[in-house]
């Protein structure tokens, strides 16, 4: 029986493997309703009669836990987080509990388990857990029985308090992936609304194309910058024990795109692997800040012990001795980041905090920009020319992003991968 310790990941090569395991993990579009249930359930079994040993990971039915969010928001303008939780996690319940039993009627046996039962462990914060841990005895006796094994995503337990805590949004992959790594299994299957990872959002850019393959390293880049397909944390877990990924649709057949490690690198070309962007940030200014060592260390440690999360920074050049520091966060972080900064521009000494909540990012992603100086400078012509203003711009090895206002959002996204369209095409075709 399998327990790994997340925080401390072992070597890749000392996990014990599953032979015909397969994690299959299903959003909430998936099993939107009661007909879509019985139709995951029909390919759970399909998948069992093929010799497979199946674990499935549900999300909770359509915008069940959205309506869960707003109940909780209606009784209370502030809800207490273990409460919350214990709300939530409801939804994941439910759908998985629905599947066994169509299951069972398609003359097959299975087991449903909150995610306590399966043995996840978290740390102790609620709304935002992390897992520590995953003891899967109750899944390999179940496995053992020949049943097919349905987790309820999104959610496990806190062996410090004994409560129920969730993982936050796209917690549901999380949880797939951090079972396929403590059960060994052969791959991990995300089936999703759309047919695989594609070069950009097929609803803005319809002749985005289909990836076949993407790297662990694009595809947390991706996740990142804003594409949807997958939560970064899912990713990171995958690339930390060797999880073979696949993303692949729900309602039409096809191979999907897989995401692992990169088996053939080449770097003399301009690899493109995809344009994304994200809406749900939004900028601050502060203005007037003393220009002297540690400043920004205040300010950041400050953000990062209330758990805001920080994307994207810039600090202009001093003026007087004083300077502007620029940041982007996600929008449900400025209500706890607000008044952080009030007292912080206070204590500083600085002029004042500006909001901006109409911005977006866009970002152009592959492996193939680490040999390529050319490409950065090919997104800013694409931009200008558009009559697009850039705010801030981020880079890693294999990224560039650039924050701009969010009306342009959508042709932003069009034109940089019109610009790179041919790279693309390259990727998809070889």
């Amino acid at each position: 029986m399998t327990t790994i310790e997340f925080e401390a990941v072992p070597a890749v090569e000392a996990r014990p493997r599953t032979p015909g395991l397969v994690v299959m993990k299903f959003g909430g579009t998936s099993v939107g309703d009661t007909e879509k249930l019985k139709r995951v359930a029909a390919r759970l079994v399909a998948a069992h009669d093929d010799g497979a040993k199946v674990v499935a990971v549900l999300s909770a039915m359509g915008k069940t836990t959205d309506e869960l969010i707003r109940l909780a928001h209606e009784v209370s303008s502030n809800p207490h987080p273990r409460e919350y939780d214990m709300l939530v996690s409801t939804g994941e319940r439910i759908s998985n509990a629905l599947c066994a039993m169509a299951i069972h009627d398609l003359g097959h046996e299975a087991v449903s388990f909150t995610g306590s039962q399966a043995g996840i462990v978290t740390d102790d914060s609620h709304t935002k857990a992390k897992i520590v841990e995953v003891r899967a005895q109750r899944i390999h006796g179940a496995l053992d029985e020949n049943r097919i094994v349905l987790v309820a995503g999104f959610q496990g337990v806190s062996t410090a308090t004994q409560d129920v805590t969730t993982l936050g949004r796209g917690g549901s992959d999380t949880t797939a992936v951090a079972l396929a790594a403590a059960l060994g299994a052969d791959a991990c299957e995300i089936f999703t609304d759309v047919a695989g990872v594609f070069t950009a959002d097929p609803r803005i850019v319809p002749g985005a194309l289909k990836l076949n393959s993407v790297t662990y390293e694009e595809m947390l880049e991706m996740s990142a910058s804003g594409a949807k397909v997958m939560a970064l944390r899912s990713i990171e877990v995958a690339r930390s024990y060797g999880v073979k990924l696949r993303v692949r649709s729900t309602f039409v057949d096809g191979e999907g795109t897989w995401i692992g490690e990169e088996d053939d690198v080449v770097l003399e070309k301009a690899i493109i692997s995809g344009v994304t962007h994200d809406t749900s940030e939004a900028k601050v200014t502060i203005v007037g800040v003393p220009d002297r060592p540690g400043i920004a260390a205040k300010v950041f440690r400050e953000l990062a012990g209330a758990a805001v999360n920080i994307d994207m920074i810039v600090q202009n050049v001093s003026q007087d001795g004083a300077a502007t520091i620029s940041f982007t966060l996600p929008k449900t972080d400025v209500p706890i980041a607000e008044p952080i900064l009030d007292r912080l521009r206070e204590e500083l000494g600085a002029n004042r905090v500006e909001h901006d909540p109409d911005v977006a990012k866009i970002s152009l992603i592959g492996a193939g920009m680490k040999s390529h100086p050319g490409v950065a400078a090919d997104m800013f012509d694409a931009l200008a020319e558009a009559g697009i203003n850039i705010e801030i711009i981020s880079t890693s090895s294999i990224r560039v992003s650039c924050v701009i206002r969010a009306s342009q959002v959508e042709r932003a996204v069009e034109v940089v991968h019109a610009r790179f369209q041919s790279f693309a095409e390259e990727r998809v075709n070889g």
